[in-house]
């Protein structure tokens, strides 16, 4: 469901929304929602010093529910 909810949200924002791809992954630090987007979309994702990834961060931590999950922003 996080996975889902982040991915809508990054496709809301990018201009290339096919290449949004979320995964869910867990590690022994905990869960992490990895978003990979095309090399053009990633300053778009990231914004102005970083303000709509701590955004985004913020988002799906209230999701979450008092869950630890890290979002992490890689370009494909």
């Amino acid at each position: 469901m996080l996975a889902n909810a982040l991915a809508h949200l990054v496709r809301g924002i990018v201009d290339y929304p096919d290449d949004v791809d979320v995964r869910d992954r867990n590690s022994n630090r905990g869960r992490t929602l990895e978003v990979r987007v095309h090399p053009e979309d990633l300053g778009r994702v990231i914004g102005r010093a970083g303000r709509t990834a701590k955004a985004l961060r913020t988002v799906i931590g209230a999701v979450a529910g008092g869950e630890n999950v890290r979002v992490d922003l890689i370009e494909v």
